[in-house]
């Protein structure tokens, strides 16, 4: 039932990787072809690197969404493989509809999306994953990431609300509270 993919010899260098880095899953994985899988907080490009060798090792097919501009031969072909979705981010107002027409499209998607939508600690959440969610008509699969414990974690679905705003705050406090952000040092100069 879930969006599954063999990765071939990407798994064991995933399994290395994530043992090499010494992190770990907690939480269940929800038996559902399709949902929006909100991520947070996202501190570090070394999410991107973790939460794919997971993405890996458990076999999931994740997707997620990536500037029209990155989709260029031969990278976009690598990046539709990944399980990229290119949208153009100057006509903001189009993706919620571009992205519920891709789970009428597929009958098994997951889609990850940082509602942070950026790596800046502090920053609020946008709404775009609860809107994507409700248009779609998915569940909201809230996973964290805890820099401290090191430890990918996941919540139990959410159902996106009528009230978006109260939507996504809720969900803010309930990832927030279990994810831990990557701290930065700062260097001076």
């Amino acid at each position: 039932m879930l969006p599954r993919r063999r990765y071939g010899l990407l798994r064991p260098l995933a399994v290395w990787v994530l043992r090499r880095l010494r992190w770990q899953v907690e939480g269940d994985i929800p038996e559902v072809p399709r949902a929006v899988v909100a991520i947070a907080p996202h501190s570090s490009n070394w999410d991107f690197i973790i939460g794919a060798s997971l993405m890996l090792v458990l076999g999931l097919r994740v997707s997620f969404v990536a500037k029209h501009s990155l989709f260029w031969w031969p990278l976009g072909n690598v990046l539709r493989w990944l399980g990229g979705i290119p949208v153009n981010r100057a006509q903001p107002e189009g993706i919620t509809v571009t992205l519920a027409a891709e789970y009428r499209r597929q009958e098994r998607l997951w889609l990850a999306i940082t509602p942070e939508g950026t790596r800046s600690a502090g920053a609020r959440f946008k709404s775009g994953f609860h809107r994507v969610a409700e248009a779609a008509g998915v569940p909201i699969l809230p996973v964290y990431f805890n820099y401290r414990r090191r430890v990918l974690g996941f919540l139990p679905l959410q159902q996106p609300r009528a009230d978006a705003a109260a939507g996504v705050d809720a969900l803010r406090r309930m990832l927030l509270s279990k994810g831990e952000r990557r701290e930065v040092a700062r260097r001076s100069v």
